[in-house]
């Protein structure tokens, strides 16, 4: 039978590695490498599998993807974050291409996140397909620092599975904050490195553009005050991406 990796890169997540590790303890090998944690992380996942490997020296998470990736021997790898679960349904899903076994495939799986109180199913957030299911021999993720992306020939087909995976994003406004300050720093990381310049006037559009386009055109409004806050943060991080790009050229 065609084997499953469940394969995750973490670090200090400690609060959620447990519950997201039960929901994949079908696998046939979880494989996790940890970028330097200072909490009980790696004691968690060592409850879980043997396969846990430290990769302190970070350069994004293309690249922690990559290595990952590396120290996977199924025939097929399923990546997945602490904070996300596998839903029955999805399990059955999953399950079942694997035993199909065709390596011209990626698969694309349904997240449901949950923030600040709820389940978002608007907002442009569900069914926020994510492809996280692919031969491992035939696909690997890029070397970006943010907002990777998995990298695989033009003719193979991506298919949509059934059941949802579970996104329990941010634990709290700090944690919010915190996260969204990271993927600005990295987004204008990668653009400053290839000498792109914006304007406060670009950040400003941009972010305005963001909140319509959740709050109104995706029907963010019926997700309740969950969906209102969750369209001004976006918005915000939108602009706050472009103003740490700006501010680079202004320091220098």
């Amino acid at each position: 039978m065609p084997s499953l990796s469940a394969v995750l890169i973490v670090k200090n997540e400690e609060s959620t590695l447990s519950e997201c590790l039960a929901t994949v303890d079908w696998a046939d090998e979880i494989v996790i490498v940890d970028a330097g944690s200072t909490d009980a992380t790696i004691d968690v996942a060592k409850n879980h599998t043997d396969k846990v490997f430290v990769e302190p020296d970070w350069q994004g998470y293309g690249v922690q993807r990559q290595r990952a990736q590396s120290y996977a021997t199924g025939d097929w790898v399923l990546m997945l974050d602490a904070d996300e679960q596998i839903t029955k349904e999805l399990q059955q899903s999953i399950q079942k291409v694997v035993a199909v076994n065709n390596q011209d495939k990626v698969y694309a799986l349904p997240r449901l996140s949950w923030v600040f109180g709820r389940f978002i199913r608007h907002c442009g957030w569900y069914p926020d397909y994510v492809i996280r299911l692919y031969p491992r021999n035939k696909a690997a993720y890029g070397d970006d620092k943010v907002h990777e992306k998995l990298i695989f020939p033009e003719t193979m087909n991506v298919e949509k599975l059934k059941g949802d995976l579970l996104h329990f994003t941010y634990r709290d406004m700090e944690h919010y904050l915190v996260k969204s300050a990271s993927y600005a720093a990295a987004w204008a990381d990668q653009r400053y490195a290839k000498g792109k310049r914006v304007s406060l006037l670009q950040g400003t559009l941009h972010a305005l553009t963001c909140f319509i386009r959740m709050y109104i055109v995706r029907l963010g409004f019926l997700d309740g005050r969950q969906g209102l806050l969750l369209s001004l943060l976006s918005a915000h991080s939108t602009f706050v991406k472009y103003a740490d790009l700006w501010v680079r050229y202004r320091k220098k």
